[in-house]
């Protein structure tokens, strides 16, 4: 077998696995799962009647392209979300569907990663982070370079602080915005000067967004990397791939539909790399694909429950332990009163609410864990069930730590 499959690190579900190994909680109570960032909502009513009436486009295989009704969906999504001139898109050229966002982000390190003319080859990351950009840059054969997102800077990446040598070696510069699992935004400078490095580094900028459609102010949508990129004139998304998905927006995390946009140059060679390799949705996904793309109403909706839900969980929780204060996506990223493993297994052991320790979800650096003393909590289950969590974590941290 491949020998930098040992270099991986077991999955974080799988550590937490180990973690609550032979502990049994009290019986009495349900257990509430805040792990696992997966949405509990309802999907959309809409698609009953495709899945119903769509038996026969599972009868030939999928294009590699994807359909291209569901491409001018992507698009017209883009452009209107983002205020993105529409002819700045073109379905044919700077989009491709893709099974989820998983599959994509990985596949896409494996295929921009030449360490032919960089050896070193590195990835800059941030950290905390979505495992996959790790395990994907490893199986590349590449190096990880951490970005560390605290209290202290905010939650944003410090891209000042990377040295000029490292720059150099860099291939791709991976961004997620909204930040898994701190909520932080990323504002237009920094993505500006983000493409100022490329150009000046000659690397690609790709933004992980996926959770771009989960925000507390409908006011202040977070802006994109594309968006972004054209407001600098740059009409070709020069250097720029985004990665986006259902699974968040549409609570639909079990359709594995999601889409790669961006530089048409940088998509057509993924395309070849996809020809081999995709993971193409299936016809029936992608007509509920386009369906969901084209709705925004029951967006915005969901946007409403998640905000429910950060109310009620913070005014429970806000004088017990001491919260971030996310501005997007669905996690809270609470500082523990103890070591994260030790919190995480005594609240399943007594409360029975599973918790993501945050080490695993970040690196050791010279400067320090960021996920030391944290845990993941993911708001994702209906609304009273996020309140009863909640005031079984109060019960807990109050009884056990003198808060």
């Amino acid at each position: 077998m491949n020998s930098r499959l040992d270099k991986l690190k077991e999955y974080p579900f799988q550590r937490l696995n180990q973690l609550l190994a032979g502990f049994e909680p009290a019986a009495d109570k349900k257990r509430i799962i805040l792990s696992l960032g997966e949405p509990k909502h309802k999907p959309p009513s809409f698609i009953h009647e495709i899945l119903a009436d769509g038996g026969h486009l599972l009868a030939g295989y999928p294009g590699t392209r994807g359909e291209e009704n569901l491409r001018e969906s992507i698009c017209k999504w883009l452009s209107r979300r983002f205020n993105i001139n529409g002819e700045l898109l073109d379905p044919a050229t700077n989009v491709l569907p893709v099974s989820g966002s998983r599959e994509a982000i990985f596949s896409f390190i494996q295929a921009s990663i030449d360490r032919n003319n960089h050896n070193p080859a590195r990835v800059i990351m941030p950290n905390p982070f979505y495992q996959i950009y790790e395990g994907a840059t490893i199986m590349a054969g590449a190096t990880p370079y951490f970005l560390n997102s605290t209290e202290g800077n905010y939650w944003l990446p410090q891209l000042d602080s990377v040295p000029v040598t490292t720059w150099q070696d860099t291939q791709l510069l991976i961004l997620c915005s909204p930040d898994n699992p701190t909520g932080s935004v990323i504002p237009a400078d920094i993505y500006t000067q983000a493409l100022e490095l490329a150009d000046r580094y000659d690397f690609i900028v790709a933004a992980d967004e996926c959770y771009s459609e989960i925000y507390s102010d409908e006011d202040k949508p977070p802006v994109g990397l594309l968006q972004v990129a054209t407001q600098q004139g740059r009409t070709q998304f020069e250097r720029c791939i985004v990665f986006h998905s259902l699974s968040k927006r549409s609570n639909l995390p079990g359709l594995r539909s999601g889409f790669v946009a961006g530089d048409h140059r940088i998509i057509d060679a993924y395309f070849k790399y996809r020809t081999y390799h995709g993971c193409v949705p299936n016809r029936l996904t992608q007509a509920i694909s386009m369906v969901a793309w084209d709705d925004d109403e029951h967006v915005v909706q969901n946007r409403a429950v998640y905000r429910d839900k950060f109310a009620a969980v913070v005014d429970i929780l806000e004088d017990v332990l001491k919260l971030n204060n996310p501005a997007a996506g669905f996690y809270l990223w609470p500082e523990t009163p103890v070591n994260a493993e030790d919190f995480s297994r005594d609240l399943f052991l007594h409360e029975n609410i599973v918790t993501l320790p945050g080490t695993y979800l970040a690196r050791d650096t010279i400067n320090g864990n960021p996920g030391e003393n944290r845990v993941r909590i993911a708001l994702v289950a209906e609304l009273q069930e996020c309140i009863e969590a909640a005031e079984r974590i109060r019960h807990f941290v109050t009884r056990t730590y003198d808060c």
